[in-house]
């Protein structure tokens, strides 16, 4: 197999590692123990990843709110600083869900 992969001009080699974490937007994905082979086909990269244990976990994404949203926040729910920082921490920087919040 390993020959006719190479005729094709395919390289292969087998990646020694203990862990890998794939970085999602709202996930995490960890495989410990796994199997990694690299592939090299026609310049491109392609790493497949089988077997070991298996985790997922949620990841809080860090949105950093500016201060020119939370003034505007304020001023359009009519609530103070703090209660429209907190909106838009709440809703993730998302100005008008910070708002229909605050109206409720």
């Amino acid at each position: 197999m390993k020959q006719m992969m190479k005729r094709m001009g395919i390289r292969t080699e087998e990646i020694d590692a203990n862990t890998v974490t794939i970085h999602g937007s709202e996930r995490e994905i960890i495989i410990e123990d796994p199997e990694v082979m690299k592939m090299v086909v026609q310049g491109q990269e392609i790493f497949n990843i089988t077997g070991g244990k298996i985790r997922e976990r949620e990841v809080e994404a860090s949105v950093e709110i500016e201060e020119e949203d939370v003034e505007m926040v304020s001023k359009q729910a009519n609530v103070s600083k703090e209660e429209a920082r907190n909106a838009l921490e709440e809703s993730r920087g998302d100005i008008a869900a910070a708002i229909m919040r605050l109206k409720g």
